[in-house]
């Protein structure tokens, strides 16, 4: 077996604790780090992945996983982002089952378990990369490196940067994917159990196997392929004299001999095979991503381009060495372009390439062979598994995302790990066992905070607004939140901040143009919303509500051509053709509008405000028995809602059905007890039925829950004035 001896390991200030105990405290400080979002709100992308996305309902069959992207869109679509994640879908569908509905507490704690299954499995992960594969005569692989992989392990555990993967459902792609990645990496190392030149191919092609299934939780899966190539070539004891003969010898029988040449292709044909599989799966290529997405991407000259992915370099380099500005989204000017040589940041991108031409010249050149090797693998742990968030293969959807930093943490922690062993050996270990333990309280404080403000969507987009001040969907992101919770006054602020920072920004102009048009301004919103269709043509949704405030404008023609715009655009689009058909109905245009509204039942059957405004055109035309045939097909499939019941209700009172009409009125007053026009009507009924008693009772229960209701009290004095008459006749 590989033996090393990390005489460093000793050094550390932490008392030497058994497997099981280290196990245990590993798993508890991961848990107390990021416990308190256990009952938090779905948030921010967990909205498209999991609430909207209908993969995830019992009813759809579970083969559409495997047809769709992660956000439930088919992947042969142009607007896919091609993110195949089936196995991570798998699971929140189990946890929808598990839990009868969308709970988020199930989620939850589901992600908080598994980075502190995760946390403890990198015990094991750092103990090989360190003291390295050692076994009893029983084959129970040894820990030479209790303490270094223990502490590794913590600073992993407690890493704020983290908090997007746990406390975010949507992060369960990186915690599946770390977990697979760990999984593959340990099955590899199991192959060598019999010697570095003795090795079982079945355990190499297991490993494989599980990088295939990490792959199909998230995509970074792949790089622990790579990571174990360069484990290959960096693991006998004399790595550096063995990748010198690798690429200059012509003595090629001792590599072949030694089975490194074997391992490596067995890993390049098993990572080639995935590659292609995975490009086939994405069908019509690489997703498609806007500037405002990352705009570094899209700049024209080479170097400019090269300078700005340096610079988000060093930004993430920043995020691991001091998570304190952390942010759910950093797009959208949230870091601004480096445009020009003077630009001060320039200094960030030389500082990042300047510590890490250090760390590999230490690496490769120091004389301790176990700073080589721990050095090594901390870099490729910190890399490789950072390379496909890199731009370099391909363009990403991002500037800078915290989740794409779960695993290569890992090596950052391991460097770190190293760096306190080193300074215990050098420094006082008493001022070393302090420092170490405020950096952990450190940590750990400053996960449980960033936890909470992952709780609620509130105070999630709240937080950010002190870190990316000039983030368009950061002020977007609060006011729609500001929106939903019925503060429109409060989000308009907000809005218009957010198409400040980007002009172009045409979701803020659409909710921004909705708000102003229930505001009554409805000049401004007709600016907001031409302008957001002129920007994007395509946008469906803008169209749509260009029609609305265009037909409040008395506009008639141009609202017409503005909802079949919408349409053109969005096929199966209901609420348009719903509003289509008020347009009509207010032009008189009565079997346009009917269409209309059929249209929109026939793509969402469950439309209750087409359904019931078809019974009450119909209704007010005379054709009372076509009403009578549309409420009841309504209600076939809308059993309960009280609305078309009391459509219906009024359209056979009309026809003098009564005994049915009344069962109608007194099934909708059961669904809701206080609608006072229910109440009126029914009175109305009793009154033509000739049950003037109880026409009484239900004008007065009108009467008192809406005393201005019109034409209630006129119709409660002719009954006052009737039964006044029938008590003298009486008498």
């Amino acid at each position: 077996c590989v033996i090393w001896d990390p005489y460093w390991d000793h050094h550390i200030p932490l008392p030497k604790l058994g497997p099981l105990h280290s196990r245990l405290v590993t798993a508890f400080v991961a848990l107390i780090s990021f416990i308190n979002s256990y009952d938090g709100d779905f948030v921010f992308d967990d909205s498209e992945a999991i609430i909207n996305n209908k993969d995830l309902n019992p009813d759809t069959p579970l083969s559409n996983i495997w047809k769709n992207d992660f956000w439930g869109s088919n992947l042969s679509s142009n607007s896919s982002h091609k993110s195949y994640r089936p196995l991570t879908v798998l699971t929140f569908r189990i946890n929808y089952l598990l839990a009868g509905g969308l709970h988020p507490i199930g989620f939850h704690v589901l992600n908080v378990a598994l980075h502190c299954v995760i946390s403890v499995l990198m015990i094991d992960v750092f103990a090989i990369l360190i003291g390295g594969l050692v076994h009893d005569g029983k084959g129970v692989k040894l820990n030479l490196s209790p303490k270094a992989s223990f502490l590794a392990a913590l600073f992993f555990a407690a890493h704020p940067v983290h908090t997007e993967s746990v406390a975010g459902i949507v992060g369960r792609a990186d915690l599946l994917c770390a977990l697979f990645f760990q999984l593959s990496f340990l099955v590899y190392c199991k192959a060598f159990q019999g010697g570095d030149k003795k090795f079982s191919v079945l355990w190499i092609f297991s490993s494989i196997l599980l990088c295939a299934v990490a792959m199909l939780c998230k995509e970074q899966g792949i790089t622990v392929l790579v990571s174990e190539n360069m484990v290959s070539l960096f693991w006998p004891k004399r790595s550096l004299d063995l990748v010198s003969t690798f690429f200059f010898s012509t003595q090629i029988g001792g590599l072949v001999s030694s089975g490194l040449l074997m391992r490596l292709a067995l890993l390049f044909l098993g990572g080639s095979f995935l590659l292609y599989a995975r490009w086939r799966i994405m069908g019509t290529g690489p997703p498609s991503f806007t500037e405002v997405d990352n705009p570094a991407s899209f700049a024209e000259n080479v170097i400019l381009r090269i300078v700005n992915y340096n610079y988000y370099y060093s930004l993430n380099a920043w995020l691991l060495l001091c998570p304190w500005w952390l942010c759910f989204d950093w797009s959208m000017g949230c870091v601004p372009l480096i445009k020009s040589a003077t630009d001060w940041r320039i200094v960030w991108p030389l500082l990042l390439w300047c510590c890490l031409m250090g760390l590999v010249y230490q690496a490769l050149c120091s004389q301790d062979s176990n700073k080589r090797r721990t050095l090594t693998f901390g870099l490729v742990l910190l890399v490789i598994p950072f390379l496909p968030a890199s731009n370099l293969f391909f363009r990403v959807g991002f500037v800078i995302a915290e989740r794409v930093l779960y695993l290569s943490s890992a090596g950052y922690c391991l460097i770190l790990a190293y760096t306190v062993g080193y300074c215990s050996c050098n420094w006082k270990k008493h001022k070393v066992c302090a420092a170490t333990l405020t950096l952990l309280c450190v940590n750990v404080a400053r996960s449980a905070q960033r936890s909470q403000h992952w709780r609620s969507e509130q105070s999630l987009f709240t937080s950010a607004l002190s870190v990316c001040p000039l983030n368009a969907k950061v002020h977007y992101n609060v006011g729609k939140n500001l929106a939903d919770r019925g503060n429109q006054s409060a989000s308009i602020k907000y809005y218009r901040e957010a198409v400040r920072l980007h002009p172009k920004y045409v979701h803020a102009m659409n909710n921004l143009g909705n708000i102003l048009k229930e505001r009554n301004e409805l000049k401004e919103a007709e600016e907001l919303l031409s302008s957001a269709v002129h920007i994007q043509p395509d946008f469906a949704a803008a169209w749509m509500n260009l029609g609305i405030v265009q037909n409040s404008l008395k506009k008639f023609d141009e609202a017409e051509q503005s909802y079949w715009n919408a349409v053109r655009f969005r096929k199966k689009y209901p609420d348009c053709y719903y509003n289509l058909g008020r347009l009509y109905a207010d032009l008189n245009r009565s079997i346009d509008a009917l269409n209309a509204w059929r249209n929109a039942t026939m793509l969402k059957p469950d439309h209750s405000l087409a359904w019931n405004n078809m019974v009450i055109l119909l209704d007010n035309t005379g054709n009372l028995a076509q009403a009578e045939l549309i409420g009841k097909e309504a209600l076939k499939i809308l059993p309960k809602d009280h609305t078309i019941m009391f459509s219906l209700a009024n359209v056979l009172g009309k026809q003098e059905k009564y005994k049915e009409s009344e069962g109608f009125f007194l099934n909708a007053l059961k669904i809701n007890p206080n609608v006072a026009s229910c109440h009126g009507n029914l009175a109305v009924l009793y009154h033509r039925w000739g049950k003037l008693d109880l026409a009484k009772r239900h004008y007065e229960l009108s009467l008192r829950l809406d005393p201005s209701a019109p034409g209630t009290k006129e119709n409660y004095n002719m009954l006052k004035r009737k039964l006044e008459q029938r008590q003298r006749t009486v008498g």
